[in-house]
């Protein structure tokens, strides 16, 4: 039997609750204290389910009836009308602006910062942004299909960017997925766009193989007239293996001198893990010099007109194409490659001691962990080795005969 308004009014509290059925699921808890809240019991996928429509006479019998009724409407089109709610108190919560700037505004700000990305990595999602937001950064996310996406795609490698826009698509990719998550939009259309943007030709960076060579650079470096911060990054680069960007970043409370290493935090990494690089004495020798220049505060390699920023990301290159190589010839990541090739030929270090030393992760977690405590002690001697052979390159060796061990470490 259906309930009447009228009668609403004169339900009374009992010591426990109970309940008065209307129709069609619809029902009417009144409880202990007095309050009176409506529900709708209904089954979807086989499980019954309880949703509450709101407490009475702020809702009256036929608002609940007219909410049972919407319900009963998606049940219909096979929708949970509880899960919906779900979903748009969870789109009202994370706010009304839903565009695609503004959802991977959040995405970077709250998501990528949160994980401690690399500043270079926050910078480059910024960028990827800016190139999508003429197309697609107003559109509410959840109104942006594959079409709409590749257009400034295909845009990109027009102009022979194919790479850019395969990282394009990839964060526009991680946008959707975090939309979705949010309530924001349902699927990513990046998904379906798999072998319609053109995979681009692995890019190698330049660098010099060579022994002689690579003597040849140590010393057109040791006679660079410029900056005194440049000169010492130039002359600091080949010692270490690690990437630009954590070059560039680095500060002085992440070296330790009485244990001669240097702690790079997972923040730093492009694999988001810390990594602990070994100090040969002629790095020592040079941070010496560098404390000298910069007074060993903030950044190691800061910023040539604010001591509050570190190198520019150019620097290093542009120093090197002043000293009359070309970007074919060398560049500051090759020096990575000039380390990883030389080493490996030398045959003297395990080619997991030298993937170490490079920070290339391991598919292996359990593999990769041990390999970093049973490879130290060997990456504390190579350093040392490398630092000794660029030395030797310098002052006109050749190569290092088979029986080099270079010279003892202070």
């Amino acid at each position: 039997m259906s309930l009447k308004a009228a009668e609403i009014q004169g339900f009374r509290p009992i010591d426990t609750p109970y309940k008065k059925t209307d129709e069609k699921g619809l029902y009417l808890l009144v409880r202990p204290q007095g309050s009176k809240h409506w529900y709708w019991k209904y089954q979807y996928a086989g499980k019954e389910k309880k949703m509450a429509l709101g407490q009475w006479p702020e809702v009256s019998l036929a608002m609940a009836r007219r909410a049972r009724d919407v319900g009963r409407l998606k049940l219909a089109d096979g929708i949970d009308p509880m899960m919906e709610r779900k979903k748009e108190k969870a789109t009202i919560r994370f706010g009304g602006d839903n565009t695609f700037a503004s959802v991977a505004r959040e995405y970077i700000d709250h998501k990528m910062v949160g994980e401690e990305r690399a500043p270079a990595t926050l910078k480059k999602a910024r960028w990827f942004l800016e190139l999508l937001t003429p197309a697609i950064g107003n559109m509410p996310i959840d109104n942006v299909d594959p079409q709409m996406i590749l257009a400034p795609l295909k845009k990109l490698e027009a102009r022979g960017n194919k790479e850019t826009a395969k990282k394009c698509c990839s964060f526009a990719s991680r946008v959707f997925r975090y939309g979705a998550a949010t309530g924001r939009c349902k699927v990513d259309p990046t998904a379906i766009l798999q072998g319609a943007l053109i995979t681009p030709k692995a890019r190698h960076y330049a660098a010099i193989l060579d022994p002689v060579k690579l003597g040849e650079l140590m010393r057109v470096i040791a006679a660079y007239e410029g900056h005194p911060i440049t000169k010492l990054a130039l002359e600091f680069t080949p010692h270490v293996f690690v990437r630009p960007g954590e070059l560039r970043h680095a500060e002085w409370d992440e070296f330790d001198f009485d244990k001669r290493i240097w702690t790079i935090p997972a923040g730093k990494m492009k694999a988001r893990r810390t990594h602990v690089v070994p100090l040969s004495r002629q790095v020592l020798e040079l941070l010496d010099q560098l404390k000298a220049v910069t007074g060993g505060k903030g950044y190691v390699f800061p910023a040539l007109y604010t001591w509050k920023r570190p190198m520019s990301e150019n620097t290093i290159n542009v120093a090197l194409r002043r000293l009359g190589y070309s970007k074919e010839e060398v560049t500051a990541h090759g020096f990575r490659s000039t380390a990883s090739t030389l080493l490996n030929e030398s045959g003297k270090w395990h080619p997991d001691a030298i993937e170490r030393a490079l920070a290339h992760g391991d598919s292996n977690a359990i593999r990769g962990t041990y390999n970093r405590g049973n490879y130290w002690d060997e990456r504390v001697r190579m350093a040392q080795w490398w630092s000794d052979y660029l030395d030797h390159l310098q002052s006109g060796g050749t190569s290092a005969p088979e029986d080099w061990v270079g010279q003892p470490g202070a």
